[in-house]
């Protein structure tokens, strides 16, 4: 490796882009290992100038990795520029990059940390140290400025057995076991045999009591479920003169009504209407059930301030929620959710009077604001006709990527559904929402139901398994039955304390070493 030392912050950047290809769609993720043990290698070899302070060059080793790293899986992002004609598409472009810059910073934060650490005490192991300063810098990614959870590194990995381990130390630790998989990797790779069985102890070791603790594998219940994609995409989502279609589509994929009770689930912002202020299109839709059907779609909850001139009223829009309904056959809206985790530049503008004036704009269309919902809460589904009473919690789209927050854990809920628009995110984007959506089943032991316009819907029990799926852009219906919950698992009753605990046990480990080292 002696040679590729010689231009480490190249190497940095080349070796964050590759990590990046361990998430979907690819799923390279032994090649995500490798690359964080290269970043690991790097992070211990003195800067090529000699005049370079040894923090300075570490930070900058971490944050080009991250540039790199976030560059590339998030690059989806660039195609929801191209939806805004407010704005020129390329900034699209400039929009990933920016991002990068900044998301980059943690990564620099934890390769700081660790090298800042070893130079006050050199026995320090850095394998177990960088774990935990990368579980928590991406935990601080997952809550400064509103946050920004997209890809923590445990999404790796997922079907590989080891993603069970969530259900004890959550996502955030998952992403630890990954760093000290690499460390092993990087130990293997120098004959260390102790040094790599070690490092990678700790994580079969949480796979084995992740899979010990994982809820069994149960048959579903008797609620009868329709999930709908009508793969009606973002460039034609408000043609008016296509509506009567988009509605038509809707109600073929919904099924003929029957006397067989029904949950029916609809995408985020499935019709173009403001159901609690339009009568005539909650009966329009309601037309489409059963006597004993409940129909859960999104729709946007809009508020007006009104200004009297004379005989007549000014209303002015000044916000809105964007929320998800439950309407029952007799056209009554029983339940409302409204979105809590609100996207920056997508569902609101941060720092609209500084910025609006420079051209910039929502990606989503309208000039009012959504503003945000109170959080997590379980909404009451009414028994009828041989189906029991649920309580269904629901997190709109990008909600569902915030570990340790999707469930009202005093309420706890049956099921959670997901409508989502993920026709915004490319090819990319959306395989990485489900992989992220799946982690929240297995900390929860959960089911998830998915609807979005274009894909991927889909059906997850409570171990994360994909029961069924509609691929991307393809119009289809997914029927069958409502999988079960499962016992909370530690996770879901602890939440991110867990991960916190994790970090400071391979703190304390790393510091019992380096004493017995001595």
């Amino acid at each position: 490796m002696g040679g590729l030392a010689t231009h480490p912050r190249l190497l940095a950047l080349l070796v964050g882009a590759l990590a990046a290809t361990g998430f979907a769609p690819l799923h390279w993720w032994p090649l995500t290992l490798a690359s964080f043990a290269l970043l690991l290698w790097l992070l211990e070899q003195p800067a090529p100038n000699p005049k370079s302070h040894p923090l300075r060059h570490a930070f900058t080793l971490g944050w080009l990795f991250g540039v790199g790293h976030f560059t590339v899986g998030n690059n989806w992002i660039a195609h929801a520029f191209t939806f805004q004609d407010a704005m020129p598409h390329w900034l699209g472009i400039f929009a990933v990059l920016a991002l990068s810059l900044y998301l980059a910073v943690y990564p620099g934060l934890a390769a700081l940390g660790l090298v800042w650490a070893r130079s006050r005490w050199p026995a320090l192991p850095a394998v177990p140290l960088f774990a935990a300063l990368w579980l928590l810098t991406e935990m601080g990614r997952a809550t400064i400025f509103t946050g920004f959870a997209w890809n923590p590194l445990g999404v790796i990995w997922l079907d590989t057995g080891i993603e069970h381990a969530a259900t004890l130390i959550g996502t955030y630790g998952l992403g630890a076991l990954a760093v000290l998989a690499a460390g092993s990797l990087l130990a293997l790779a120098r004959r260390h045999w102790l040094a790599a069985g070690s490092a990678l102890f700790p994580v079969l070791l949480a796979a084995a009591l992740g899979q010990w603790t994982s809820p069994a594998p149960r048959a579903a219940t008797g609620t009868a479920i329709t999930v709908v994609q009508p793969n009606i995409g973002q460039d034609e989502k408000y043609e008016e003169q296509a509506e009567e279609r988009h509605f038509a589509k809707l109600g073929g994929l919904t099924g003929t009504p029957s006397t067989r009770p029904r949950l029916i689930f609809w995408p985020e912002a499935a019709i173009p209407a403001w159901l609690d202020m339009e009568p005539e299109w909650r009966h329009r839709v309601a037309g489409l059930l059963g006597p004993h059907d409940l129909l859960m779609t999104g729709g946007a909850k809009v508020y007006f301030k009104e200004k009297r001139k004379g005989f007549y009223a000014d209303r002015t829009l000044i916000g809105a929620n964007n929320s998800a309904w439950v309407l029952t056959p007799d056209a009554r809206l029983i339940a409302r959710y409204d979105k809590a985790h609100l996207v920056p530049y997508g569902e609101y503008l941060p720092m609209r009077a500084l910025l609006q004036p420079l051209g910039l704009s929502r990606l989503v269309p309208g000039d009012a604001d959504f503003w945000p919902g109170p959080g997590p809460r379980s909404l009451l589904l009414p028994g009828v006709a041989g189906r029991p009473s649920l309580k269904m919690g629901v997190q709109i789209c990008y909600e569902i990527i915030f570990s340790g927050e999707v469930v009202h854990r005093a309420n706890r809920p049956d099921f959670l559904y997901n409508p989502s628009n993920d026709a915004w995110f490319g090819d990319w984007g959306p395989p990485q929402h489900l992989a992220q959506a799946r982690l929240r089943a297995v900390e929860e032991a959960m089911p998830i139901i998915r609807s979005t316009p274009t894909g991927i819907s889909a059906v997850i029990d409570a171990r994360g398994r994909l029961l069924a799926g509609i691929p991307l852009h393809r119009p289809g219906a997914i029927n069958g039955a409502l999988p079960p919950a499962a016992p909370p698992t530690l996770f879901a009753q602890l939440g991110n304390l867990l991960p916190l605990l994790l970090a400071l046990s391979l703190v304390g480990f790393a510091i019992v070493s380096a004493r017995r080292s001595r």
